[in-house]
């Protein structure tokens, strides 16, 4: 027979854990990541791409949800030095959503 002072303390207790592993695992408790984070991601994935230590960031946005990072790097093309404008599209969970390079 199903007594609810027995089973009280079980069934709280339960519903307490689900809300912390939802938050643990990513589920609707999560945080975003900040503007800092964002900007980190996409930084050194910029510098393991293009292989150079110089990268100007000149805006950061937030736009449906993911985080759009401008600016542009140095590359050289046959010994010409040039500029490269990059927009990075960094998602809620800090995974690259796309790249895009182009010449200034």
């Amino acid at each position: 027979m199903f007594s609810f002072t027995n089973y009280f303390p079980f069934i709280t207790l339960n519903a307490i854990l689900i809300q912390i592993r939802r938050a643990m695992v990513g589920g609707t408790a999560m945080k975003d990541i900040s503007t800092e984070a964002a900007q980190q991601i996409a930084l050194d994935y910029l510098k393991r791409r293009k292989n150079t230590e110089k990268i100007d960031i000149s805006t950061v946005e937030q736009k449906d949800g993911v985080w759009i990072i401008r600016g542009t790097c140095p590359i050289d093309l046959e010994g010409h030095p040039w500029a490269e404008k990059f927009e990075v599209a960094v998602d809620q969970k800090g995974k690259i959503k796309y790249l895009d390079f182009s010449l200034l």
